[in-house]
């Protein structure tokens, strides 16, 4: 029995059942797996890190359809992330497919494309996202950002911006429970009540 595994699977449902506590363990957990075949997918370092920012957003929204008889956690991420990376590929060569149209350049055309209603609703939903991060408080947007992005720990944040280790955590949790409630606000994911962001201390 792989109890490590069922103790993800539940903290997977709690963490889309709105638990903050529960999101911030499952991505400290999963992070560095999608990061990891995100960049070898992508070989961009910028474009690894907005793939793995949908894929997180995606399993946020979507983690309810994991079926824990099927596979691992892990190879559902795996799939999952791999699948988002081709998609991205895909929607590349179009556009470059688009660009050497009219010097005749030839580019063999993929029949797995993103349909064009696909490409509207994710550039509305990073809009979204985007407003919802830009209306946190500052110290949650940058704590938020450092969490993401980059590849230190709390504790190591806690230290560069000289703060309690309990602060850093609390602005990310908060920054999590915000930007959670904007985005429900904006019709992206369910629950959360919206209104004035709350500045974590």
């Amino acid at each position: 029995m792989d109890r490590r595994g069922d103790d993800m699977a539940a903290v997977l449902e709690a963490m889309c059942a709105g638990s903050v506590e529960a999101f911030d363990r499952f991505y400290e957990r999963y992070a560095p797996l999608v990061m990891q075949i995100a960049l070898r997918m992508m070989e961009d370092r910028m474009e690894a890190e907005d793939l793995c920012h949908d894929v997180f957003l995606e399993v946020l929204r979507s983690g309810r359809k994991f079926d824990r008889s099927r596979g691992s956690i892990e190879s559902w991420l795996a799939v999952l992330t791999r699948s988002r990376a081709l998609d991205r590929r895909r929607r590349a060569r179009r556009a470059l497919q688009g660009s050497t149209h009219a010097s005749g350049a030839r580019i063999p055309e993929i029949e797995t494309a993103a349909a064009p209603e696909d490409l509207v609703v994710l550039r509305f939903q990073r809009a979204a996202v985007r407003e919802a991060f830009a209306a946190l408080p500052s110290r949650q947007r940058r704590a938020l950002a450092n969490a993401f992005y980059s590849e230190k720990t709390q504790r190591e944040l806690a230290d560069e911006w000289n703060v309690p280790l309990g602060t850093v955590k609390s602005w990310i949790r908060g920054g999590l429970a915000n930007l959670r409630k904007q985005m429900a606000v904006r019709g992206w994911i369910a629950g959360g009540e919206g209104g004035t962001p709350h500045d974590g201390e």
